[in-house]
């Protein structure tokens, strides 16, 4: 009878040990709120968008620079290897894993000549497309590269020279 009691409180006393072992358990699995949300952070690098060396005759044209970086062009625009680069504009996204991003292209960029004239910038894709996720834990950046086209005019409206300027983007974090 005595053994018999023993027994019974050994295993009592194993159910609650175990009890407390399980609510240990739960508790590590259990989390509270996850913190909020970071801005996204972007940042240019030294990677502009960039055309590279052309020239066109008396009809003009585009040249684009897809997400990739492949420069095209049309009309009768011709590409030039004077090793002037080409590049789709790079920026380094910062946000926390599993946020939703979208872009939003600004308005068509002029883009002004240093020997007169002007051309007509317009953003293209970008490269992850919009809208991605991060995937990547905080700080790690995301990479991102954008396209752009530019419309080339006649030489009378585009003469021969450096054309630059800056163009608008919007990031829309959700």
């Amino acid at each position: 009878m005595m053994q018999s009691g023993y027994i019974n409180k050994c295993t009592k006393l194993n159910y609650r040990i175990s009890g407390i072992i399980m609510l240990f358990l739960i508790s590590s699995i259990i989390t509270a709120q996850e913190p909020p949300p970071r801005p996204v952070v972007i940042t240019p690098t030294a990677q502009g968008l960039s055309f590279g060396a052309f020239y066109h005759g008396a009809a003009g044209g585009t040249v684009t620079i897809s997400e990739t970086g492949v420069r095209s062009s049309t009309g009768d625009v011709v590409l030039l290897s004077l090793g002037y680069t080409y590049t789709s504009a790079l920026f380094e996204v910062v946000a926390n894993p599993g946020t939703l991003i979208s872009i939003l292209n600004g308005p068509d960029a002029v883009l002004p000549g240093s020997n007169g004239g002007s051309i007509t910038l317009q953003l293209g894709l970008s490269d992850p497309a919009s809208p991605f996720v991060t995937t990547v834990l905080y700080p790690i950046p995301t990479l991102l590269n954008i396209g752009g086209t530019i419309i080339i005019g006649n030489s009378a409206a585009n003469p021969p020279g450096n054309y630059s300027g800056t163009f608008d983007i919007t990031f829309i974090q959700e």
